[in-house]
C-alpha cells in the first residue's frame, strides 16, 4: 500500500529527472525538420522573383556570330561568258544592346514579382508557425502518453494489491469468491491497458524523433503550480477582427488576389505598342566577285524600334478573359480565407476559455477523488465498504488524473492555435509556455 500511496500522492507531472524543454526541442526541429528546411529553400527561391521581374526593365546584351561555307557555280545562258565556280567562306559577329523604353507589361510583371516575394515571405512565416504547432503537439503528445502510462501502472498496482487482499480474505472466509473474480477481471483488463499505453508512448516518441531528427529523451513537464492564463485581450470580438485582417492565410490570399488583378493588366498590355532602344556593333566578311574577292566590313548603328501588335489570332483577348476569371477565383478564395480564419479564431478562443474552466474543475475533482479513495479504504477496513467500492474509487483517481493532463495540454495547444489564427504566433509564445515547465522534471 505504501507504493500505491506514493504513486497517487506524487505531483501530477513531476519526476526528478533532468529533461529537455519545449524551447530546446523547437530549436532542434528548426535545424532538423525536413518540412521546415523545404520551406526555407522555397523562400530562397521565391525571393528570386524580384530580380527576375526587374530584369524586364533593364538592358539586355547579346553576342551572336556566324560562319558559312559557300560553293557556287555560274553558267551563263548566252554562252558569251565563261562558266565560273566559286568556293568561299563568309563569317561575322554582332553585339546587340536592347533597352526597353516602353513595355507596360514588363512594369506590371515587376509589380507582380514584388508581390510574389511578399507571398513567399508570408508562406515562410506560416511554415514557421506550423512548425511551432507541430512541435508543441508532438511534445505534449509524449507527455500525455507518459502520464497515461504512469496512471495505468498506478492503477495496476492498486488493483494488484486489492486482488492479493481479496484472495487472502477469501481464504480466511471473510469475503466471497465474487470479490476475487472481480479483482482478477480488473487486473487482466488493466494489463491490456498497460500494453496499449506503453505502445502509444513509443509511437509518440517516434513521432517527435522524426520531427527533431534524434531521440527526444526525457521531456520537461509542467510545474505543479503552473497557472494557465486567459486570452489577452479577453474578448472574442477582438480576436475575430484580428483574424479577419491579419491571419496568414488571409494575407497570402490577399497577395494572390492582387497578383491576379495585375495579371489582367499585364494581359491587356498585349494590345499596347512597345518601344525599344536598339544598338548594334559588328563585323562581317563577305565575297562579292572573283575580281574583288573577300570584303571585310565593320558596322555600328543605334535607333528606336517600334512594334504595334495588330492581330494575334485572338490569343491576347483570350488571355485577358482567362486572367479576369482567375481574378474572380482569387477574390472568392480571399473571402473563404477570411471566413475560415474567423471561424478558427472563435473555435480556439472558446477552446482556451472552456479549457481553463475544465482544468480548474478537474483539479478540484482530483482532490475530491483522492479524498473519496481514502474514505473508501478506511470504510473497507472497518467493514462498511466492499472491495468493489475501493476499486471504483481507485479507478476514478486514475481517470481524473488522465483527464486533467489531457485538458491541460489541450488548453496550451488552444492558446498556441489561437495566436496562429491571428498570425501572431512566434517564439515568444513558445517561451511563455516553456516558462510553465519544470526544468528538473521529466516524462
Amino acid at each position: 500500500m505504501k507504493k500505491l500511496a506514493w504513486l497517487l500522492a506524487c505531483p501530477l507531472f513531476a519526476s526528478p529527472l533532468s529533461a529537455a524543454d519545449l524551447m530546446q526541442v523547437y530549436r532542434d526541429a528548426q535545424d532538423n525538420d525536413p518540412v521546415f528546411a523545404g520551406a526555407r529553400a522555397t523562400l530562397d527561391a521565391g525571393r528570386e522573383k524580384a530580380p527576375q521581374g526587374r530584369a524586364g526593365l533593364l538592358p539586355s546584351l547579346t553576342l551572336s556570330g556566324n560562319t558559312v561555307w559557300n560553293d557556287s557555280e555560274t553558267d551563263p545562258r548566252n554562252n558569251l561568258a565563261a562558266k565560273s565556280s566559286n568556293q568561299y567562306n563568309t563569317n561575322g559577329y554582332q553585339l546587340t544592346l536592347s533597352q526597353p523604353l516602353f513595355r507596360w507589361q514588363n512594369w506590371v510583371a515587376y509589380d507582380q514579382a514584388k508581390l510574389q516575394v511578399a507571398q513567399a515571405e508570408a508562406n515562410f512565416v506560416q511554415a514557421r508557425q506550423d512548425l511551432i504547432l507541430r512541435v508543441a503537439q508532438a511534445y505534449f503528445d509524449v507527455l500525455y502518453a507518459s502520464e497515461n502510462l504512469t496512471a495505468v501502472r498506478a492503477n495496476k498496482e492498486a488493483i494488484a494489491q486489492q486482488l492479493e487482499l481479496a484472495k487472502k480474505t477469501f481464504e480466511v472466509g471473510t469475503s466471497t469468491i465474487t470479490d476475487t473474480h472481480e479483482a482478477q477481471a480488473r487486473f487482466d483488463l488493466v494489463l491490456a491497458q498497460e500494453i496499449a499505453a506503453d505502445s502509444e508512448l513509443e509511437i509518440r516518441q517516434q513521432a517527435l524523433q522524426a520531427l527533431i531528427g534524434k531521440d527526444p529523451g526525457p521531456l520537461a513537464a509542467p510545474r505543479k503550480d503552473a497557472q494557465l492564463n486567459p486570452p489577452e485581450p479577453n474578448r472574442l470580438a477582438d480576436w475575430v477582427a484580428a483574424a479577419e485582417k491579419d491571419a496568414l492565410p488571409v494575407q497570402i490570399q490577399q497577395t494572390l488576389a492582387e497578383i491576379a488583378a495585375r495579371e489582367v493588366d499585364r494581359q491587356r498590355a498585349g494590345h499596347y505598342p512597345t518601344v525599344d532602344l536598339v544598338a548594334n556593333q559588328g563585323k562581317a566578311k563577305s565575297y562579292t566577285s572573283a575580281a574583288v574577292g573577300a570584303v571585310d566590313s565593320d558596322y555600328s548603328n543605334i535607333g528606336l524600334q517600334l512594334n504595334i501588335p495588330l492581330f494575334q489570332g485572338g490569343l491576347t483577348t483570350s488571355r485577358q478573359r482567362e486572367a479576369a476569371a482567375n481574378r474572380s477565383a482569387a477574390q472568392s478564395g480571399l473571402e473563404a480565407a477570411r471566413r475560415n480564419s474567423t471561424l478558427a479564431a472563435r473555435q480556439y478562443y472558446l477552446g482556451v476559455t472552456n479549457g481553463l474552466a475544465q482544468v480548474n474543475a478537474l483539479k478540484a475533482a482530483l482532490v475530491s477523488s483522492q479524498s473519496a479513495l481514502e474514505s473508501n479504504k478506511l470504510g473497507y477496513e472497518v467493514g462498511v465498504r466492499i472491495n468493489i467500492d475501493v476499486l471504483n474509487a481507485e479507478n476514478q483517481v486514475y481517470v481524473t488524473r488522465r483527464d486533467l493532463a489531457k485538458a491541460t495540454f489541450d488548453t496550451l495547444m488552444a492558446q498556441l492555435r489561437l495566436k496562429a489564427a491571428v498570425g501572431s504566433l512566434g517564439e515568444d509564445d513558445v517561451a511563455k509556455i516553456n516558462a510553465l515547465l519544470e526544468p528538473n522534471s521529466a516524462r
